[in-house]
């Protein structure tokens, strides 16, 4: 076989074994949406199959008779101001990490890093008490002070690692026209470092988005729970309406999916920047 052939074939391996993981990663996700347009019967008749109708029914009774549209401005507020926290002071952190040089700066630097090794949920029992002695139990805050610490350690560690590839002379031009420490961070060092903060906030946007662990610890009223949360008041001791359950599933999963799209530009920049540096 000529290097020619063999290369083709290679590649076209490759596209294969690809589009075998697209179709095996989204036929839940197609099943998922097809089932918001279904009602119980069908689903328990046919749960792989096309629906009848696409009737927006379901759609509409989770948006209209249920709790749903509180769940998810309560998820969007927690996620959006948790990732913003993480994002601010996790980029403060990592640029201070990277750019600078000091004593204690690597033992620093691992200290962030062993908030990877320990998962903030083995210390459940005192975080609960911490928060209840200073009033943030049932409370957004709370939550998202629990996330901005539970996902800080990540971003400073790709961001660390993002910003130690800049080279220093953008630095020292910089200096010599005449501009401040922060004025080098905010106009030149962290417009360059967009991608590794777009790639730390999808990192962290998605398990905030899905976690339903904290949110069942932390918050007991029905008008604070999150999607994830939120979505258990839909399934019944004896009956679950699975096609309204469906069609909350498939909006709770919508605003993620657009968040992401729209950032995927960045993120591929961000992954591919050591790649082709």
């Amino acid at each position: 076989m000529t290097p020619a052939r063999e290369s083709r074939w290679h590649i076209w391996t490759v596209h294969a074994v690809l589009w075998v993981n697209t179709a095996v990663m989204l036929y839940p996700i197609i099943v998922m949406v097809l089932s918001g347009f279904k009602n119980n019967a069908e689903i328990y008749a046919a749960p792989f199959a096309l629906p009848q109708s696409f009737s927006l029914k379901n759609f509409t009774a989770i948006w209209s008779e249920t709790n749903f549209p509180r769940y998810l401005a309560n998820s969007l507020i927690v996620t959006a101001s948790s990732v913003t926290l993480i994002i601010a002071t996790g980029t403060a952190a990592a640029y201070a990490l990277a750019r600078y040089h000091f004593r204690g700066n690597e033992w620093l630097y691992l200290f962030f890093l062993s908030g990877l090794v320990v998962p903030l949920k083995l210390a459940i029992i005192p975080l609960f008490v911490q928060l209840k002695a200073l009033g943030l139990i049932d409370t957004r805050f709370g939550l998202v002070l629990v996330y901005t610490a539970m996902g800080l350690p990540s971003a400073v560690f790709i961001l660390t690692g993002f910003l130690r590839t800049l080279p220093s002379e953008l630095e020292d031009q910089a200096r010599i026209d005449g501009a401040g420490e922060a004025r080098i961070m905010r106009s030149i060092m962290l417009p360059l470092a967009r991608p590794a903060m777009v790639i730390a906030g999808i990192h962290n946007a998605v398990p905030i988005w899905n976690d339903f662990f904290f949110p069942l610890v932390f918050l007991q009223k029905d008008d604070l729970k999150t999607l994830p949360q939120g979505l258990t008041v839909f399934m019944g001791e004896y009956n679950t309406e699975w096609g309204i359950l469906f069609a909350g599933l498939t909006m709770a999963a919508l605003p993620i999916t657009i968040v992401y799209v729209l950032l995927s530009r960045q993120f591929i920049a961000g992954l591919t920047h050591g790649a082709v540096k």
